[in-house]
């Protein structure tokens, strides 16, 4: 639950992802471009709401700088 709150912030700072948090789970969508992308997680589930703010950050879904 702890990464719960890095998440919700992560998700505030970026026009291109809406987090919703519904009955237990969270979901995250990403518009990148033409598509949108879903990430599902636990509410609870701390490794895997750390990957969906690392995806965020660091990796597929991170803002393009260009």
């Amino acid at each position: 639950m702890k990464q719960l709150g890095n998440l919700a912030i992560v998700c505030a700072r970026r026009h291109d992802v809406v987090l919703i948090i519904q009955r237990g789970t969270v979901t995250v969508h990403v518009n990148t471009g033409e598509s949108l992308e879903t990430m599902t997680a636990e509410w609870q589930d701390d490794a895997a709401n750390q990957e969906i703010v690392s995806q965020l950050n660091f990796g597929k879904y991170a803002e393009r700088k260009d």
